[in-house]
Parts: C-alpha cells; structure tokens; sequence
C-alpha cells in the first residue's frame, strides 16, 4: 500500500489535554522497559497466518509492511505510535530478549537499526532488513542494515521471540501501542521445526495472558471459524470475552450462502464479546500490486460496505461496526479507559515492587570495596573478633563453651568411675557375686554428700580385703614383721591412673571436633559469600593448620599430666589424711560388723543391774511402793563379775562399751590401712586430674587459638596479601559468585526502571 496518505485510526480523533497525557505516559513507561515487571496496558494483534492482519496493521498504522518474503509474520512487531507536533519520523529498534542460543537474556537488549526514517515509503525495506537481523542472531545486525536487500541463504531460524520495535510519532499519529504477533501455525511447511508451533503459541500467550492485554482477534470470512486456532487460545486466557475485540477480515470472500453466518458475530449473536465483533476491508493483491493509496483504500472500504448485502442492510447500530476508521476509534476509546483505570493500579504496584527490589538488594551481601586490601584485613579483623567472643563464651544455648560442657562432665564422671572398689570381707571361693555381704555394701555416707551424682557399685570390680593381703605378704621382701612395703599401694594407684589415658584422649578429641565445626561455621558466616575468589578455602585451610599446631601443643600437656600421674605424690597432706580416717573408719566400722557384730550389739544394748535401796519384806515386795523386787539377769551377774574383776587386776571404771577393744586385734589390718590408704589418694588425685586437664584442653586449645594475636597474624600471612601481588590477590579472593554478581545487575537494573517509572507517574499528577 502507497504510504501517500495519512494513517487513520487515531491520528484524526481530537484527544482532551488529560488523556493526551494518559496516552504520552503509557509511551514512555514501555520506553522504560517497565513492562517487563508490570502489565501495562497494550493492544496485541493475534490470529491464524493469512488471517489479514498485516493488511489491517496498515491501515491503523498508516505504513506499509512487509510481504514478499513472509517474515513480517516470523517475529513480533511493536508499533508505538504517539502524536507530536514536530515531522512524521520512525525509529526502528531491534529488542532481543534472548541470546544468539535462545537463553533468556537477563536483561533487555535494545538496538537502533539504522537512522531515522522521516520518509514512510522507507519503512517497509527497513523492517524486512530489520526481521532478517532478528532471525539471524549470530550475524551482525549491521551485515542486515548495509547489505543486499535479500534473504539469507540458511537461515538460523524461522521463528523467533525477539522483536522489531517502531516508534512512529509525528502530527498526524495519534497515540496507540500495540504488537503485531506471529500467526499461530498447526504445521510446518519444508525446513521447519514442529517446535515452531509451540514457540509461536508461547510467544502470542505472554501477551494475551496478561490482564492489561486488550486481544484484537483477527478472523477471516474465507475459513471455517472453528479452524481458526487464535479463537480457542483467546478463549483460554478470556473465557469471558471481556478483553477482546474481534474483528472480520476478508469479507469479499465469504462463500456465497455464508453470509448470514458472519452477519450473526456483527450483531455479537454468537461467540459474543462484551466489546463486540467489527469487519474490515482491506485492499485485494491486485491492488496492492497497483499501488493503491492509503487514502483510496479506506474509499474503496467506505464503499464496500455501504453498496454489499448484507453488510449495507445492517441497521444503524450496527453501521458502527463496519471499516477501519469506526474499529480505530473503538480501539482509542478502550485503551484510554484502560489506561485511566490501570494508572492508580500502576502506581500501587510500582511502589510494592520498589520496596520488594530494594529487600532483595538488600539480602545480597555487599559489593566487594574498591580497596580490596583494606577490605580483606578488615574482614579478617571481624572474623578474629568474632572467634574470639564465642571462645571467650557467648549467652547462647548453641555457644561452643555450651557444647563443650557436657563433654567435661562425661570426662569427670569417667574418671570418677576408674576408684577402685575395695570391700572389707573375703573373697571366699563359693562366693558369686550379690551375696548378703555385697548386697549390704554401699558407698560411705560422706562420699554420698560430697558427689552429686552416686556411681553404682559393679562387683566384678571388687577387690577383696585377703586379696589386698596377700598380695601385700608377696610383695616383703626385707621389711621387718608386720611391715610392708609402698610398692603394694603405689601399685594399686597406677593401675588406677593408667586407666585415664583412654578418657582423657576422648576429652582432646571430642573438644577438637567441637572446636573445629564451631569454627567451620563462623568462617561460613563470615566468609561464605567470598567462595567464588577461594577467600572461604583459604581461610579454612590456614585456620585448619593453626589449630593442629593448637592441638600438638594441648597433646603434649596432657600426655604430661597423664606421666604425672604415674608416680603417686601430694602435698595435700590435710585432704589426703581426712580422707584416709574417713575411710578407715568405713573399712573398719564393716569388718566389726562382719566379725564381732553380734557381741558388740549386745554390749550397746546391755544395762546392769541396780538394786533396790531399802529393805524388802520377806515376800520380795517392796515396803515402799509396794513392787516386786526382781533380781539379776545371769548376763547382769556375769558381766557384774568380769567388771570385779578388771577393777582387781588395776582396771577400774571399765563399762560394756569398752569390752569390744580388748577382743585380740583384726589380723586384716594392715590390708585395711593399704585400702585406706589408696582410696584417700584416689580422692586427692582425680579431684585435681579431672581439674587440670580440661583446664589444658582450653587453655592449649580453646583459647590457644586467639592467645596474642596469633591467629590473625597466621591468617594475614597464609592469605600471601603482603608481598607485591597481594593487591591482585586481594581482588582475587574478594570475587562474588557470577549469579550474586547477575542478581545485583538484574536487581539494580529493574530498580532503575521502576524508579523512573515511577517518577513519569508523579509527573502525571503535577
């Protein structure tokens, strides 16, 4: 078609100041790329190929497109045409949305194609060359721009989602958006893809599927209606028809005894929507071969319908509904309004996404500092000082002195639980164990109130009183009678202390694997986001080898502790005799019961016999209060004889109590002195065992790690940052992970097109 003529549609209509500035508005939002994050309000030209859309584009748009090749119909074509008062012109753009491999792209790509064009019968060559460029992603656009005005031989693809964007102003355009969308295909001809038909399905649904999308559906008469697959994807996204505007094409084909049927979607009988159906006349092929002007071509339309039954038979209400000029002026009344409803809705959802984008920049960590150096020693500092806290102990229920605890408690019980189990009775060869006198046995009484938690008794680690004889009878070698030697008790006690080697490695070992995840996961909390520059891995492995040096250090402490141990000694003399009389006096408090039991009881049950002070009468009742005088029991008589007796013989003032001493003394003595003995230094010992190592462990280990800047200084030296390639390292390490790095990008990007989106909505309103 001539582009000789002005373009109808909204270049005629006279807009009011205020919504000449809705529709400037809309304008310059999509020159933002907001679109991307909000629906704003657009028209799309979707239909079945050959379905007469360019034809209609046309005549909205007042230029001429493509036709030759078909590739006008292969990508999208947005027409953004506002009013100025300034020369026609027409920028064409090239909007690639994917890469040369079809990847999305992160963000939008825009492309001048070429200079202005201030000549519309320029148009037409410059889209072609333009599609051509979209179609072959790989090649320069520039090849496409300066070239043969010719296809390709191999073309890289038949379809594509990228876009050929025109922005047309001049005095006699009016303000419209809309996009001319590839028509949808149900098969491929020779050297197409089947998933062509999907891609350009996808490509027409992100567009109506939007709520702010007003669908323009294009049918031709020529076709069966329900052969037309734009139909049913415009039903999908708009069961209600609320949003579409359809609109009959190609009525001078309508097979004859048809036209009743297409008349019905005029007067919205069938398939109705609530903005109803027009028809359109384009010109034929033959007259576009001619040449025909724009101006002619809405004449010879005008004429069609005013002279063709049935078209000319309609009533006046439906008049309306028929040419280019009434479905434009239909188009500028419901894109206004949607405007009008949508830009308080925009301003909302822009603010929302405002604050949403700033929360996700603000979740990112933050970019690497200019001054990587001062940056790397800065968060070494940070990360020293943090370390220090917790080894220091933080208030936390998850602290690391919090999960260290329990391990020093277990230690302690452990060790306590090695004190040998001495019992003050023979190990008779019928015994089994849980007799009467293993049952009776317990621990003593203050040893109950001294420990928090009781170790229960195990008899299979008893040792027996003529045990601790006779081993102490085989160790004399040249001691006088009834003396025997230290080696028998320092024997005891290293076979006891020879057992905290195993706790005591548990100890060092469960504290290390403590330690080491407790710091595992600070460097992940401080260092996590410096993964990508190996800032993370390095610091790990420098922390790794200070705490093994930590570790060799606390090892060689406690493998010291564990020697002193070996060779029996205290000064602690007051704690360690306490101690032995305590447990003599359990030992030998036992062995009385054992032997001389029965005897003692009588003896603290007995009561001698006291005569009455007056006379009796001869009846042996008592004048005075008139009982009956009873007499010495024979025990009373014989103990009242053993008492003259002692008294004759120089011992006077002996009572029952004191008989038990003068029974011969225990022959197990001295093994009761030799259990005394090791069981008191057991005390003395493990109190301060189970003191002294935990006491290394976090001293050599714990807080080894911070003790006099060590580790800051093992840190800063490990990093190589001091040398003359530390800058180049320091950068190195503080590199951010490629999708941080396209996050912030994406982030920063689309806060800056809401940003001034937002700012083109407050001008509105000023």
């Amino acid at each position: 078609m001539a582009a000789n003529g002005s373009g109808l549609g909204l270049s005629d209509p006279v807009y009011s100041a205020g919504r000449r500035k809705m529709l400037d508005l809309v304008n310059r939002l999509h020159s933002t790329g907001v679109q991307r994050d909000v629906d704003l309000p657009v028209i799309a030209v979707i239909g079945s190929q050959s379905a007469g859309k360019s034809s209609l584009i046309e005549s909205i748009s007042g230029i001429t497109l493509p036709r030759a090749s078909g590739t006008c119909t292969r990508c999208p074509t947005e027409c953004r045409l506002s009013y100025s008062a300034e020369p026609w012109r027409c920028r064409v753009s090239l909007r690639f949305t994917t890469d040369a491999d079809g990847q999305p792209l992160g963000q939008a790509r825009n492309e001048q194609f070429g200079e202005l064009i201030f000549n519309k019968a320029e148009v037409e060559e410059r889209i072609r060359r333009a599609q051509r460029a979209i179609l072959n992603p790989s090649v320069s656009p520039r090849h496409f721009l300066d070239g043969l005005d010719e296809d390709p031989d191999d073309g890289e693809r038949t379809f594509s989602s990228n876009c050929v964007s025109l922005e047309i102003s001049g005095n006699d355009v009016a303000d419209l958006s809309f996009c001319d969308l590839p028509g949808l295909i149900a098969s491929v001809g020779k050297g197409g893809s089947t998933s062509d038909i999907d891609l350009v399905k996808s490509l027409v649904t992100t567009y109506v599927s939007r709520p702010s999308c007003i669908i323009l559906l294009t049918v031709a008469c020529e076709t069966d209606f329900e052969n037309q697959g734009a139909h049913n994807l415009t039903k999908l996204h708009d069961p209600e028809g609320k949003r579409t505007i359809g609109v009959l094409t190609k009525p001078d084909r309508i097979p004859p005894g048809e036209e009743d049927r297409w008349i019905r979607f005029i007067k919205n009988e069938y398939e109705a929507l609530d903005n109803g159906w027009f028809s359109v006349k384009q010109p034929d092929s033959r007259a576009l071969a001619a040449g025909i002007s724009w101006a002619d071509a809405r004449k010879q339309e005008k004429e069609y319908f005013s002279s063709t039954s049935p078209w000319s038979e309609l009533g006046f209400e439906f008049q309306n509904r028929l040419g280019t000029a009434n479905l434009t002026h239909c188009l500028s009344n419901i894109l206004t309004d949607l405007i009008a409803k949508r830009l308080p809705e925009l301003q909302d959802e822009l603010q929302a996404l405002l604050h949403k984008t700033e929360d996700g920049l603000r979740q990112l960590p933050k970019p690497p500092s200019s001054d990587a150096f001062a940056e790397i020693l800065h968060l070494i500092s940070e990360f020293c000082r943090d370390l220090t806290r917790h080894l220091e102990g933080t208030p936390d229920e998850a602290g690391l002195l919090q999960a260290i605890q329990p391990l020093k408690d277990k230690f302690r019980m452990t060790i306590r639980e090695t004190a040998p189990d001495f019992r003050p009775y023979k190990k008779l060869p019928s015994r089994q164990s849980g007799t009467y006198e293993d049952s009776a046995f317990s621990m003593p009484d203050f040893l109950s109130n001294e420990e928090q938690t009781s170790v229960a008794l195990d008899d299979s680690r008893a040792i027996y009183i003529d045990q601790v004889m006779d081993r102490a009878k085989k160790a004399v070698t040249r001691e006088l009678p009834d003396h025997y030697p230290f080696v028998v008790s320092k024997d005891y006690i290293v076979s006891i202390t020879s057992q905290w080697h195993i706790p005591t490695r548990t100890l060092f070992d469960s504290v290390q694997k403590v330690l080491n995840t407790h710091v595992k996961q600070l460097v992940a909390q401080h260092f996590s986001k410096f993964s990508q520059g190996g800032l993370q891995q390095t610091v790990t492995i420098v922390l790794s080898d200070y705490i093994k040096i930590c570790c060799e250090e606390t090892a060689a402490r406690i493998t010291w502790l564990l020697e002193l141990e070996q060779r029996p000694s205290t000064l602690n003399s007051h704690y360690y005799a306490d101690y032995r009389d305590k447990f003599m006096s359990f030992y030998r408090a036992h062995r009385e019961d054992e032997q001389n039991g029965a005897f003692v009881n009588k003896m603290k049950r007995f009561r001698p016999y006291i005569a009455s002070p007056a006379s009796t009468s001869p009846k042996g009742r008592n004048l005075f209060n008139n009982t009956i005088e009873t007499r010495p029991t024979e025990l009373q008589e014989s103990m009242a004889k053993i008492f003259s007796g002692l008294a004759e013989v120089g011992i006077p003032g002996i009572e029952a109590i004191d008989l038990p001493k003068l029974l011969p003394p225990d022959p197990y003595e001295p093994a009761l002195n030799i259990m005394a003995t090791v069981r008191a230094y057991f005390q003395v010992a493990y109190k301060r065992f189970v003191d002294y190592v935990p006491m290394a462990v976090d001293y050599e280990l714990v807080l080894g790690l911070h003790r006099n800047g060590g580790l800051e200084t093992a840190l800063l030296k490990g990093l190589g940052i001091s040398g003359e390639d530390g800058p180049r390292r320091c950068k190195e390490f503080l590199q951010e992970p490629q999708h941080v790095v396209t996050r912030r990008q994406e982030l920063q990007k689309r806060w800056e097109r809401l940003d001034t989106a937002k700012k083109e909505l407050m001008e509105l309103w000023l």
